[in-house]
């Protein structure tokens, strides 16, 4: 590949110092260079390459939030949809070229308004007639909710539209339709975008809601390799899943970024730490590094990266594994991100905080990748509904995943206790999992199981990739913290044992933090100016200065003022 993307002009503009439009702006050409720089072809999306997760997983992803999510909806959701249609549909094939070179963006309209994640219950219809199809939004709970569908950024846009086919006044269940969306310049006819207010202190995107008002497609906008073919599914909901087959993949790709980030944050906080001093016994200089109250966090962000980013990389054949279940292959792809989005959710706004005020600053990155997080809490999938539904049909013991054995850590006997007792639990119940009993007792225990499991596997994986033993004390360590009532129950350690454990973790991995920290990669991809005294005075040096010639006309006034 040609010189790293991190030194593009487009990734070295100052993102702070621009407008909200112009940032949005700014996101479409990355995308668009990103595309450029990777040049996938269909087949790469459509079977996941290695070239397709290099670019999902590109530690660029975690600079701009907006951009990825741009790409995320283009590439893994639209065109990978549209993919495996083309041998039976070569008609598809002109669009997905212009997709592929990004002259037109796609973007996915599955979710409504009044339905969040209940997306099979969609209200939005295309009624077959003589000339096509019409594409309506009933009523404004069914408006098509939050993806970029406006033409302010000069960018043609074609939506995969989510409706239920009505053929012969019949409901025939949801499919997709290829929904022409806009040109460069304005709203196609019988399309509404209504752009969204901004989400405070986060990546800025057009993002909007999108009604159809009786648009005209052709049949041939019929998403399906059988274009004649309108019959009712026999296991509409199975079909439904089928339609949709691209979620468990962008489950899996929307956590990349987030790992990145971790390891971003916890360079930034390293690095600030080691050489940001207060002044000590005798004006002495001491590095606020040398406190175990910001060793801690850091060391444990680090730790967390590590293991986070080597279990990634492990588990992405896994969820691609043909041979495997399906819902297996999606479950994995729910630890995944279940595991990594929390982890992310913690070590972030702990070192964050860590580096005062000027943790708060968007120009340190910190403050900005927290409120994005909270978006990928939500992207292809809610992490807490997901659990909900793997840990219930984990429990009900529908489907099994391998979990670590129990001899190999305490996290991996950790996850198969929980899950064992509430399996137990679930058979003292009468009534089973349909019962008021299940829905406040059980229930309440789905993330933290799904959690548990993650961290037995992404534990397993760095003990199987020899990565320092320091680093897997210190991981291991955080992840007592989650549940310490459970190893003092079972485990025999104590309060004052777990502390101990964790006092001896953190001083064995302290001699090896900056070794540590450059192996997480990520330097290169870091502009936060609190890394180092030089950068930040460069930084400063490029800020708007603001200066003048008045005078106090007496001293009166200064008295005043003071």
């Amino acid at each position: 590949m040609p010189k790293p993307l991190n030194y593009h002009p487009l990734f070295t503009t100052r993102t702070e110092f621009l407008s909200v439009d112009e940032r949005v702006s700014l996101s479409y050409k990355r995308a668009r260079l990103l595309m450029q720089t990777y040049d996938l072809s269909v087949t790469d999306i459509q079977v996941c390459s290695h070239r397709y997760w290099s670019m999902m997983t590109d530690p660029i992803m975690s600079l701009d939030t907006a951009m990825f999510t741009i790409l995320a909806a283009h590439v893994g959701l639209t065109i990978g949809t549209l993919s495996r249609h083309l041998k039976q549909r070569p008609d598809f094939r002109e669009l997905v070229n212009r997709l592929l070179r990004f002259e037109t963006v796609g973007i996915y309209l599955l979710t409504e308004r009044g339905h969040g994640l209940d997306a099979f219950n969609i209200e939005t219809t295309a009624t077959k007639t003589q000339g096509g199809f019409v594409i309506n939004t009933p009523r404004e709970e069914a408006s098509k909710f939050m993806p970029a569908s406006t033409p302010a950024f000069g960018i043609p846009k074609v939506a995969l539209v989510m409706a239920r086919l009505i053929f012969d006044g019949e409901d025939r269940g949801p499919r997709f339709f290829v929904v022409p969306i806009c040109n460069e310049q304005e709203m196609y006819k019988g399309v509404e975008s209504i752009r969204l207010g901004p989400r405070p202190g986060t990546s800025p995107l057009d993002f909007s809601i999108t009604r159809f008002n009786n648009v005209l497609v052709p049949h041939t906008a019929l998403v399906a390799s059988k274009l004649d073919d309108y019959s009712l599914p026999e296991f509409p909901l199975q079909a439904w899943w089928n339609e949709v087959w691209r979620i468990p993949y962008g489950t899996m790709a929307v956590t990349a970024p987030w790992i990145s980030s971790i390891k971003a944050a916890a360079y930034i906080a390293g690095k600030y730490s080691i050489h940001r001093c207060i002044t000590g016994k005798g004006e002495s200089h001491l590095p606020i590094i040398s406190f175990r109250t910001q060793q801690w966090p850091i060391i444990h962000a680090t730790a967390v990266g590590h293991v986070m980013s080597n279990w990634y990389h492990i588990a992405i054949p896994q969820t691609m594994d043909k041979s495997l279940d399906p819902r297996v292959r999606h479950g994995m792809a729910v630890i995944v991100k279940t595991t990594a989005c929390r982890h992310f959710q913690r070590c972030v706004p702990e070192v964050a905080e860590r580096c005062g005020a000027q943790g708060t600053f968007e120009h340190n990155y910190m403050a900005r990748i927290e409120n994005d997080g909270k978006g990928v809490i939500i992207a292809e999938g809610d992490v807490l509904t997901l659990c909900i539904r793997l840990f219930s049909e984990l429990v009900l013991q529908r489907y099994h995943i391998v979990i670590p054995d129990p001899s190999e850590s305490l996290l991996a006997q950790h996850a198969h206790s929980i899950l064992d007792e509430n399996r137990a639990l679930l058979r003292q119940i009468p009534d089973g999992h349909r019962s008021e009993a299940f829905n406040s007792i059980v229930l309440p225990q789905a993330e933290s199981t799904i959690e548990a499991i993650g961290h037995a596997m992404a534990y397993s994986a760095a003990l199987h990739s020899g990565l320092p033993r320091p680093i897997l004390d210190v991981y291991e360590c955080a992840v007592i913290r989650r549940d310490p009532a459970w190893y003092s129950e079972n485990a025999g350690l104590t309060r004052l044992a777990q502390r101990m454990r964790e006092d001896r973790a953190v001083t064995a991995a302290m001699p090896h933090l900056e070794s540590y920290l450059d192996d997480l990669q990520i330097e290169g991809y870091v502009s936060a100016p609190i890394v180092s005294d030089m950068a930040w005075k460069e930084y400063v040096g490029a800020m708007p200065v603001y200066v003048g010639n008045a005078v106090p006309k007496s001293m009166d006034q200064v008295q005043a003022m003071l």
